[in-house]
């Protein structure tokens, strides 16, 4: 097929970018192509944006994908408008075979290229940023702000770090090189050798509910800059940000040339449950999933034929030893414990606090005052509903409400939920965050606090020392995972035990956060999310590892 995007073409426009991405990851300094404000796209962007989700509401998105056998589609926002779209239902023994055909041309247009088409795609993307963020919000209950920003820009940062990555590891080794052994006083051997980055296959991105493009964009990006075909199967409730995602994957990959059926959609019907279907067909060689732990085990022990990487969940914790900010660490654990209704893998669930109390710079302050404290300021923080709607968006399913709901008989509540009413969309579920106050003094195998409570639920888990929230936290690591592990400590013995816990567990820790950086956000490029090394996943975003083992190298050697 003609290309009407060249290679130099692209070159000219995405190398500088694609180099500063490379450098980045090298230095682990800040750094984002993306702007975070709605106002940077441009004056009548925000319109324009609305305009595009509105257009696409009640249609029928065709993606022109072969073995396309109905139609399907159901979602319904968390803020209550119907979608209705439909999406093509496909028959993988049609689509599988059309996606590997293409595998080839793009297998030999090499890594750079590859690169290039994906920051293509990631470009074109971020210029319907306010579009996306719609679709965001509309499946995930994100709220407006958090939508654009983690649903949009922050997305397309860890889509272009997993693109860097897949360049940087493929590149390690020459493309060519000439081999002469000496042989002393007779002709040296030699050989010319080609080294080939060969894809695994077909590679299956699972999306999830709560952050369809932030979590799903570095395995589709990982795997299609090394080459692989993408099958994208996204939640049946959150279909639309990665419909439009693979939308725009094909209409770059047609222009540039290559197959479009390299990246393609495939949509369940209610009930269906495909996810287990395509994960074990032999033409799928790479998996990447988001979501429950369950799910996660299952693919890991019955995918045998492909590498799988999986998020699930995890038991994040904070120790509280000790502050020299005492207001700041409050406000940073209510906005924390507030964001997007607790709704995020990485936000904090088991805050463990020495019943004796800490001391601050406020004075010392027993673990009553800390978790009373602690619930005044998200109190605070949520008082006026404007405010609450725009940091707790909307419960993403009955689940979480249920959850919630059930939190409140574990123990003592030092924090009631409330409904908040969104009068935009009166139909929004909105609940502010419940805390409960548990004890860790008599060992109980089934405590709450054991167990991850996904949702707006927190525990305030009073521990005889320091030293035993300490082994709390290990035991969780360990046993549970984490994605996500704050502290607060004045002493520089505790803050080195603290670290080597959290080294020995492989935990990404945060410490002594007050100001505007918070123990649930990553910043991609210098930021790993989740280690790789723990129950909660077995991958980080993103490392080397994540790309590496999505490609092999093939040799070929000649007698020269």
């Amino acid at each position: 097929m003609a290309a009407e995007l060249t290679v130099p073409q692209l070159s000219a426009k995405h190398r500088p970018t694609l180099d500063q991405a490379l450098s980045a990851i090298r230095s682990r300094a800040y750094w984002s192509p993306h702007p975070e404000h709605p106002k940077a796209y441009g004056e009548t962007a925000p319109a324009d944006g609305l305009a595009a989700f509105e257009a696409v509401r009640g249609t029928r998105l065709d993606l022109g994908q072969p073995g396309t056998d109905g139609w399907t589609g159901a979602e319904v926002s968390p803020y209550g408008p119907e979608l209705g779209v439909e999406y093509p239902h496909v028959d993988p023994d049609v689509l599988l075979p059309a996606m590997k055909a293409g595998m080839a041309a793009w297998r030999d247009a090499g890594p750079e290229a590859r690169a290039l088409v994906c920051v293509e795609i990631l470009a074109r993307i971020g210029a319907r940023t306010h579009e996306f963020a719609h679709a965001v919000m509309h499946t995930s209950g994100q709220a407006f702000m958090m939508a654009f920003q983690a649903g949009g820009p922050h997305a397309q940062d860890r889509g272009l770090e997993a693109v860097a990555y897949a360049y940087e590891e493929q590149t390690r080794v020459p493309g060519q090189a000439d081999w002469s052994k000496p042989q002393g006083k007779r002709d040296p051997l030699d050989l010319g050798k080609t080294f080939t980055a060969v894809p695994r296959g077909i590679s299956l991105m699972i999306g999830c509910n709560t952050f369809p493009t932030w979590n799903g964009y570095p395995g589709l990006f990982a795997s299609l800059a090394t080459g692989n075909a993408v099958l994208v199967k996204p939640h049946p409730r959150a279909v639309l940000p990665l419909a439009l995602t693979v939308q725009v994957a094909r209409e770059v990959l047609a222009e540039a040339g290559f197959d479009p059926n390299l990246v393609a959609l495939a949509v369940e019907r209610p009930g269906e449950g495909i996810a287990k279907t395509l994960a074990l067909r032999p033409e799928i060689k790479l998996i990447d999933y988001t979501g429950s732990t369950e799910f996660g085990d299952w693919l890991e022990a019955n995918a045998r034929q492909a590498q799988v990487y999986t998020e699930k969940a995890g038991v994040n914790t904070v120790v509280v030893d000790s502050t020299d900010d005492y207001k700041g660490m409050l406000a940073n654990l209510a906005f924390s414990l507030s964001l997007y209704s607790g709704q995020m893998c990485t936000t904090p669930q088991n805050l463990l606090i020495p019943r004796d109390g800490i001391a601050t710079d406020a004075g010392h302050k027993t673990y009553d005052e800390v978790v009373a404290d602690l619930a005044a300021s998200v109190g605070g923080l949520l008082g006026d509903d404007a405010r609450a709607n725009a940091l707790l968006g909307a419960l993403v399913n009955p689940d979480v409400k249920a959850r919630l709901e059930a939190a409140a008989a574990l123990g003592e509540v030092a924090l009631a939920s409330r409904e908040v009413v969104n009068p935009e969309f009166p139909d929004a579920v909105v609940r502010t965050p419940v805390m409960v106050k548990l004890d860790a003094s008599k060992p109980d195998p089934d405590a709450a606090y054991l167990s991850e409570c996904f949702g707006p639920v927190s525990f305030a888990v009073a521990v005889d020392s320091t030293a035993d929230a300490l082994e709390l936290l290990r035991r969780t690591v360990r046993e549970k995972g984490a994605m996500t592990v704050g502290a607060y400590t004045t002493s520089a013995d505790t803050e080195r035990a603290i670290e080597e816990v959290c080294l020995e567990e492989s935990a990404q820790l945060s410490l002594n956060l007050t100001g505007g950086v918070y123990v649930n956000q990553t910043s991609a490029f210098s930021d790993f999310h989740g280690s790789g090394g723990n129950p909660a996943a077995n991958a980080a975003l993103c490392d080397g590892a994540f790309v590496s083992n999505r490609f092999r190298v093939v040799e070929v050697r000649r007698q020269a």
